[in-house]
């Protein structure tokens, strides 16, 4: 959520900001608006009150009974006017709020204009995109060979786009989820175990709700709703919460399986296990003072490279346009690994910093120093890394022309000594 002051100060800018996203400024109009009716009656309460307190002290002076019960019946209707203008600037607060947070995040300045992730441009690259001596398969083709993936069994239990894991596959995952969680904590990230349900109010403040309602799954009776991923109840952890400077910066690590309907996908990656509605992720999370949050942005960025580059995986990383990047992201790198069964770079981790947007909406604050007013933080993510590419990349870079998959020498201490998939 953007700072109300702004939008008061420099409606102008912020407006010229939406437009490169090809957003009209009547959003823009619409906060201010809300924004203005509430000060208009705000200040109307305000007067009010200071009636009632200085014919209140007249009252109790007045002898004569007719005079004092005439006044005490002119402030039962102020009262009253008080009552119905509390519940209007209730409304009306309730209807600038709901306006704010359909309002996207600004783009840093370093954020280039675009359509689309075809104009996102490659700002680093590790590897070409290898050619295998042999006819590469795509991952599908291999693991159902070899017997660690059933679409099938995916299919009969739980519909399209589900999957099951067997055998070496189903501890390759387990390997590289557990490998990826010791390496982060490693580079000195916090491990935190979530729950992988939360409740409406961390959606909101992670940015997933409103705009992503139709792609989350809820329990309807209990009002809990299965993580998206797990930067959602990491955002909330500290929510409402006055942090000091020196408990800065706070980098969390944490796994979670996540769940989320496609429905934005549907009819693209049909095949294999790229896009899925339960899929496994370790996710990075900091909490920053802003003035460190660009440079903690960089750090995020190459501990998700680091993680593709011990793997032994071709990698490039692209800084998102306009027409990419999300919304709740002030700037973003996606890191891409090459995949040589389906001859395409797939997307294995997207780092952002959203400076104070979740703050904003998850009331997430810090002393500067002690005793300090309060400010918002800035908060960052980053993928570190999805699981199923992960594993696409792994098993397509790494297949051999008998059809056996070679173990990366990284994960081979978390596969018991497997070096070798059959």
């Amino acid at each position: 959520m953007l700072d109300i002051k702004l939008l008061r100060e420099q409606p102008d800018e912020v407006k010229r900001q939406l437009a490169r996203f090809a957003i009209e400024g009547a959003v823009v109009d619409r906060v201010l608006e809300f924004d203005e009716r509430r000060r208009a009656l705000l200040r109307e309460v305000e007067e009010l009150k200071a009636q009632r307190n200085t014919v209140s002290k007249e009252i109790s002076r007045l002898k004569d009974a007719a005079e004092r019960e005439a006044k005490i019946a002119a402030m039962r209707e102020v009262g009253d006017r008080i009552s119905t203008l509390d519940k209007e600037v209730a409304q009306v607060e309730e209807g600038q709020r709901a306006a704010m947070l359909e309002i996207r995040n600004l783009p840093h300045p370093d954020v280039p204009d675009g359509q689309d992730d075809s104009e996102n441009p490659v700002i680093y690259q590790e590897g070409e995109e290898r050619q295998l001596p042999f006819p590469a398969k795509p991952h599908w083709e291999l693991a159902e060979t070899l017997g660690i993936i059933s679409f099938e069994q995916g299919v009969r239990l739980a519909g399209s786009r589900f999957y099951v894991m067997r055998g070496l596959g189903a501890r390759l995952q387990r390997a590289t989820i557990q490998w990826l969680l010791d390496l982060h904590i490693r580079q000195g990230y916090t491990e935190v175990y979530t729950p992988f349900v939360v409740k409406e109010a961390a959606l909101w403040a992670s940015g997933q709700l409103p705009k992503f309602r139709d792609n989350l799954y809820r329990d309807e009776e209990s009002g809990l709703w299965l993580v998206p991923t797990a930067e959602v109840p990491v955002t909330s952890l500290y929510a409402d919460e006055i942090l000091e400077a020196a408990q800065l910066p706070i980098h969390h690590v944490a796994y979670t399986p996540c769940f989320r309907k496609e429905q934005l996908s549907a009819g693209r990656d049909v095949r294999g296990i790229k896009r899925g509605h339960q899929f496994d992720k370790v996710e990075m999370y900091m909490f920053e003072q802003p003035a460190n949050s660009y440079a903690a942005l960089e750090k995020l960025r190459r501990d998700a490279e680091e993680c593709a580059r011990l793997l032994g995986l071709p990698f490039r990383t692209k800084i998102l346009c306009t027409g990419d990047i999300g919304f709740g992201s002030a700037k973003t790198y996606d890191v891409e690994v090459w995949a040589p069964g389906q001859a395409e770079w797939l997307e294995v981790s997207s780092c952002s910093n959203v400076e104070s947007f979740q703050a904003r909406r998850a009331n997430l604050r810090y002393r500067p120093e002690p005793g300090a007013k309060p400010e918002y933080l800035h908060t960052l993510n980053g993928s570190g890394l999805g699981l199923p590419r992960t594993i696409i990349a792994i098993i397509e870079n790494y297949q051999q022309e008998d059809g056996s998959i070679t173990v990366p020498e990284a994960l081979r201490p978390y596969m018991g000594g497997v070096e070798v998939i059959r």
